[in-house]
């Protein structure tokens, strides 16, 4: 039998193993896209304890404390820091199977040297040995970050984020590139229609520019997006229910930015050709100044409505839709292609069903301009554990070529979320290592070796190009 997370862990051939060791793992990070605070890098933020960087935040966590009848208290709510532990203690054994299990333990050992299982019995050694490190004045979130070996970090960012402590990191020189990722989600949600306008009211703030008619809104958003890009940002991203590409024209779009900017609620009619016009902007912007599109769609939000008015968004109650997408997908991604207009893109789904329709997707729109120009992105959020990662890996081998992948991301708010990688490189290596002592790839070191390599760090850091 096996030991628990050994260092031969999820690799379950000498193949797998050898890829592993010799090629994955010395391997940087690449993290082109997350969400960690930038504010907190800029100031090297120190920690006091576990709870603080573990457990403040996690939404992951939240769901199966609450799923274990862990009181919100203990969650979101005024209870200690160690009560907090304490309650995420007595869930650890009860995750069994769910992802969970295996992060918890790969970051309290990989960053803590904690080889102990967590529960009960060993929260309260678990929890001193942890603060112990985190306060020794040498486990900063940059320490951290230097730890992991991480070459580069995207976070994400509204249009209206003044980039002050991207500003200040660059002045360090902190090793490790921290870029802005462009997230204009806001631009475009006329379906809340005071928010909207609440949100156009900042937007013109920051332009210095009256935001009255939509070609003011397109020129206040274009002046941002050379502010972005004056600040290193060369990659934007679109969190989408769906891909939206209805038919409008422009006298139907200035007429609908009328409405909402007059406090008027839209149609859904209404709402779709709004967005479907604004992701056909963003795109033009992005090829204009060269940058790389990411859209994450599939995620149905904010499901528990007592809760969402309570909480706010992105505290757990989030979960896979099942919009169709496949038609409209085609034809936003089309629309730009026509043209010329379509920049380097990344697709993530949510939904595992779309798996192979995502695949196959991205070969429509690739034009050689360069190798991957349109790629099938990482299981994400629901999917970013084994079993998801292993059949998004199937279904763009199968359909695509893994062999310009570009790998892993932590879309995590925790500066200990990079085992996320270790364990990608790790499922990974083990796909390959078992179709080699199969006889269904060749036993060539050279040529899985390169392989390996390349998904985990250079394809990344080639195909982003931020340099």
């Amino acid at each position: 039998m096996k030991k628990f997370m050994d260092e031969h862990f999820l690799l379950h051939t000498e193949t797998a193993q050898e890829l592993y060791h010799e090629h994955a793992a010395p391997m940087p990070i690449f993290d082109y896209h997350c969400h960690l605070s930038p504010k907190e890098i800029a100031e090297d933020k120190s920690y006091e304890n576990l709870s603080q960087i573990w457990l403040h935040g996690d939404h992951y966590k939240w769901r199966a404390m609450r799923s274990n009848g862990v009181d919100e208290r203990y969650c979101t709510g005024d209870a200690s820091d160690w009560e907090k532990f304490e309650k995420w203690a007595e869930t650890v054994p009860y995750t069994l199977r769910n992802p969970l299990y295996h992060w918890t333990h790969l970051e309290l050992k990989r960053f803590f040297d904690v080889d102990l299982l967590l529960s009960p019995k060993t929260a309260r050694e678990v929890w001193e040995q942890c603060n112990e490190k985190l306060t020794s004045g040498s486990f900063s979130c940059r320490d951290i970050i230097s730890k992991a070996k991480v070459d580069t970090i995207c976070t994400t960012d509204d249009p209206i984020d003044s980039l002050e402590y991207h500003q200040a990191i660059r002045e360090d020189d902190f090793e490790t590139a921290v870029l802005p990722a462009w997230r204009p989600d806001k631009a475009m949600m006329v379906e809340q229609t005071e928010a909207f306008n609440d949100y156009l009211d900042q937007l013109a703030e920051v332009a210095n520019i009256e935001i009255d008619s939509f070609d003011a809104l397109l020129v206040a958003l274009d002046k941002r997006h050379e502010f972005f890009h004056e600040n290193g940002c060369r990659l934007s991203d679109h969190g989408l229910d769906t891909a939206y590409a209805d038919d409008y024209s422009m006298k139907d779009i200035h007429a609908i930015f009328d409405k909402v900017r007059s406090l008027k609620n839209l149609n859904e009619t209404e709402i779709r050709k709004f967005k479907s016009c604004m992701l056909y902007e963003f795109g033009m912007m992005d090829h204009a100044r060269g940058w790389t599109q990411q859209y994450h769609i599939g995620a149905q939000r904010n499901n528990s409505t007592r809760l969402f008015k309570k909480l706010g968004p992105d505290t757990g109650f989030d979960s896979i839709g099942d919009l169709p997408v496949a038609a409209s997908l085609a034809k936003m991604l089309d629309r730009l292609d026509q043209n010329n207009k379509l920049t380097k893109t990344v697709l993530y789904n949510l939904n595992p069903r779309d798996n192979e329709l995502y695949a196959t997707m991205i070969g429509n729109f690739q034009d050689g301009s360069c190798p991957g120009k349109i790629q099938y992105g990482s299981g994400w959020w629901f999917l970013d554990q084994k079993d998801g990662m292993e059949k998004q890996l199937n279904a763009l081998s199968n359909l695509g070529l893994l062999s310009r992948f570009v790998g892993m991301l932590t879309d995590s708010r925790s500066f200990l979320s990079y085992t996320r990688h270790e364990y990608f490189r790790r499922t990974l290596c083990n796909l390959l290592g078992t179709d080699v002592e199969r006889g269904e790839l060749p036993n060539d070191p050279e040529l899985l070796g390169k392989l390996v390599r390349d998904i985990s760090f250079w394809n990344a850091k080639n195909y982003f190009d931020f340099e």
